[in-house]
């Protein structure tokens, strides 16, 4: 009867300790994501509740038209839509050779003084591809087109 006892005894201490294990486990891995996961925002978003300068996200929607103005150096300042509303934004780098005005683009930075200050952009790698979260926004703001698949 002890050695029942005993076995049921050593059972318990196992699956407390793996499930001790996998909440610290669970812990850990959030806290290492902390700082990858970045929020998804479109322009109307940004502009109706401006984010705090310090969060990091994503904004996407089509580079407005003629907003395209390349300042000294690397830095290149245009406007990205969502027809709804535009927000500025400020990039220093080398854009994707695919970047262009009315194409679909995401950007990774912060909102800072009304303006999009962002460290990554990037821009659709073929004639179809655009983010779903742009293209959901988009079409509701009834400005979605979709493209031609013949060719």
């Amino acid at each position: 009867m002890a050695l029942k006892s005993l076995k049921k005894k050593r059972r318990i201490q196992i699956i407390a300790l793996a499930s001790v294990a996998l909440v610290v486990s669970t812990a850990l891995i959030g806290y290492a994501m902390r700082d990858g996961i970045n929020f998804f925002r479109s322009p109307t978003q940004i502009v109706e509740e401006p984010p705090a300068p310090t969060e990091v996200f994503r904004i996407g929607g089509l580079v407005e038209e003629g907003s395209i103005v390349r300042g000294s150096g690397e830095q290149i300042k245009f406007s990205v839509t969502d027809g709804g509303a535009t927000v500025p934004v400020v990039y220093t780098g080398v854009l994707p050779d695919l970047f262009e005005e009315n194409q679909g683009m995401v950007g990774t930075g912060r909102y800072v003084d009304g303006v999009f200050e962002a460290s990554e952009i990037l821009a659709k790698h073929d004639e179809t591809y655009m983010p779903a979260e742009v293209v959901d926004i988009l079409k509701e703001q009834g400005v979605y087109q979709e493209p031609d698949k013949g060719s």
